[in-house]
């Protein structure tokens, strides 16, 4: 049988990253996001209905959550489930948690009219939760046309002969 564990979430931070190493060096951070759904009360009224998710990040990825990230701002996360198990030091109990480790991190705007974060015009850096060690892991700038008005049509050439 196959198996598949992705999730996909986007949402509000709900408090500062909390970041902390290893005892090898490696950063990690936890974050809380909060995801909102809108659903119809009985009385034909709506309501946001919301759930809070635990979500761990990697690497160097880590590293750049704490730095250009706080309470309040946007993410899209993409990675997948984990349970924590672990025992109760007052009671003894063995307990649960369901939590998201990131696999990619994606900073949205801040919805005060500033940027995606890391580098002007509302672009969204894109970080990857695995520090592979090479290039530059900070937040990137956009492309030079992302949200620009699309290319002239004289930009295009159509050909006669499609291949399927």
């Amino acid at each position: 049988m196959a198996n598949l564990n992705k999730v996909m979430i986007m949402g509000n931070l709900t408090r500062d990253p909390e970041l902390r190493h290893t005892p090898k060096g490696t950063a990690v951070a936890d974050l809380g996001v909060a995801v909102n759904r809108r659903v119809q009360d009985g009385g034909g009224g709506w309501k946001d209905e919301t759930t809070f998710v635990d979500v761990t990040v990697w690497g160097s990825t880590a590293e750049n959550a704490n730095k250009y990230l706080s309470k309040g701002r946007g993410v899209f996360i993409e990675g997948r489930l984990q349970m924590d198990v672990w025992d109760d030091k007052n009671t003894g109990e063995k307990r649960s948690k369901l939590k998201v480790v990131a696999e990619t991190l994606q900073f949205l705007p801040d919805g005060k009219g500033g940027g995606g974060g890391g580098g002007g015009g509302g672009g969204a850096p894109r970080q990857s939760g695995y520090d592979n060690g090479g290039g530059n892991s900070a937040p990137q700038s956009p492309s030079p046309r992302q949200g620009a008005s699309p290319a002239p049509m004289d930009d295009f050439q159509e050909e006669d002969d499609i291949p399927f």
